[in-house]
């Protein structure tokens, strides 16, 4: 990462240079290939302002604070680019996740660690996302297709009415269709 510290209206200090640096090496973890940041430390009068520019792969995140002491300054506009930096790359974890175009049932994420940590309740959460693609099919190619699958279910968009429909194997060894209309 090549980071640059510019101070305006103020000397420059090693150890706050050596600060910066600690802080933005601890940003490595969530971006996969940072190149630049650019650190821009001012003092006007009584206030002290610190503006960080992060230039990576694919992401520009800008985040600008003041204060009264410029290490405060920089401690919160390093919190605020940190947050960014962590929202982006879930942005990126579930776009991805979102882009799997198997016949399969694809598992994508687990929402159960976020579930807790945001405090919701224990019944009835949501554990597993999955994606599929709906392939148009005739009511025979799709109980040949679960019959070859161990799901209990196959999702399939009917050939002659467009509709997507949903096959399930009952407990009796019957078939069960669900047909979604619009």
């Amino acid at each position: 990462m090549q980071v640059s510290v510019t101070f305006r209206n103020t000397e420059a200090e090693e150890w706050f240079k050596d600060y910066v640096n600690e802080r933005l090496a601890k940003l490595k973890k969530y971006i996969d290939k940072p190149l630049e940041a650019h650190v821009i430390m001012t003092v006007e009068k009584f206030r002290h302002v610190a503006e960080i520019n992060l230039k990576a792969k694919g992401v520009n995140i800008v985040g600008k604070e003041e204060a009264k002491d410029m290490q405060l300054a920089f401690d919160a506009v390093m919190d605020k680019v940190e947050r960014q930096v962590k929202k982006h790359r879930e942005i990126l974890r579930h776009h991805k996740s979102a882009t799997v175009r198997k016949p399969e049932l694809a598992s994508t994420t687990s929402l159960q660690d976020e579930a807790v940590a945001e405090g919701e309740e224990e019944r009835g959460r949501v554990i597993e996302i999955r994606k599929i693609v709906v392939e148009p099919m005739s009511l025979d190619d799709a109980i040949l297709a679960l019959e070859g699958s161990k799901n209990p279910f196959f999702i399939y968009r009917d050939l002659s009415s467009e509709n997507v429909s949903v096959l399930y194997r009952r407990d009796d060894g019957n078939y069960a269709l669900i047909e979604a209309s619009h």
